[in-house]
């Protein structure tokens, strides 16, 4: 006798003279495809779609950087003339740097009586302070006016991404044009390492901060101390870091499996139960027409 494959097959088939079609079948295999469809499209959205997943841990993360931060800074000062603006560095690895004019620019305000101030510069990896004064200027004015409106204060790369909502600006658009002219303004700054890292794997190195800010005026036992805007930070130990995920194509395919078969199984025995109960019905009412 000749072996036959077909002893293997597990999947029995039925003669179509052998079922019989119903209304309630028909409706609820619509209702069971349509409902298939729609977990389908919502887990092929997830599937394509990138979930962005954050985690902290202790660590320097640019270790390539050789200790030094990018920082952009974005000022205006209405009231001060740009030969009185400067911008000068200090840190506790002995960094004191007075008029610093490396890739910076001043651009005249109001007919050349106020100026802003762009620039871009490195800062140490240890605590410390830049501040925008009149220090370098070649003669001191009496009564510098240090009212001002920061536009742009970033630490490291740009990250514009719209999943990662940090405070990566966090000074941008502080407004202090109202305050004491004569004050000097305080801005504490606790810098966050920020790691974002793509699907590629692609690392970019960013870096968030937290602010407080004082303002006040100084005196000594000269008099009156003259003022400036003071940017004092220090770093975090704790590192964030986003990483960009995509659910893996076998359980993308394993959730289909699941979400076919169980919504056929479950509309089978609906449908199973519903025919039976109709069935019984009927045979109840045929025994007591006789």
């Amino acid at each position: 006798m000749p072996f036959d494959v077909r002893r293997f097959d597990i999947y029995r088939k039925v003669p179509k003279d052998l079922t019989q079609p119903t209304y309630t079948g028909a409706f609820i295999s619509i209702l069971c495809c349509v409902f298939i469809l729609f977990l389908f499209l919502s887990e092929l959205t997830g599937f394509i779609a990138t979930e962005i997943v954050n985690e902290l841990y202790v660590d320097d993360p640019d270790k390539d950087s050789g200790g030094k931060i990018e920082v952009s800074l974005n000022i205006s000062l209405p009231n001060l003339h740009c030969d009185l603006v400067g911008l000068d560095i200090q840190d506790e690895m002995g960094r004191h740097e007075v008029g610093h004019i490396d890739n910076s620019m001043k651009i005249p305000l109001n007919q050349g009586d106020g100026c802003r101030f762009e620039g871009e510069f490195t800062i140490n990896k240890v605590p410390g302070n830049f501040h925008v004064s009149t220090h370098s200027a070649t003669a001191q004015p009496q009564s510098p006016d240090m009212t001002h409106n920061i536009h742009v204060l970033a630490f490291g790369e740009k990250l514009q991404v719209q999943k990662v909502q940090g405070a990566f600006n966090a000074l941008g658009g502080a407004d202090r044009l109202s305050s004491n002219p004569l004050a000097s303004h305080d801005y504490i700054l606790k810098i966050v390492p920020t790691v974002y890292e793509d699907l590629s794997g692609k690392k970019r190195f960013s870096y968030q901060y937290t602010v407080a800010n004082k303002e006040y005026v100084a005196y000594s036992h000269t008099g009156r101390i003259i003022p400036a805007i003071w940017f004092r930070y220090d770093l975090s130990p704790i590192t964030v870091k986003y990483t960009e995920r995509r659910q893996p194509f076998y359980r993308f395919i394993t959730t289909i499996c699941a979400i076919v078969g169980g919504t056929f199984t479950v509309a089978g025995i609906i449908d199973s139960c519903i025919f039976t109960a109709s069935e019984a019905w009927k045979k109840i009412q045929i025994g007591k027409m006789s």
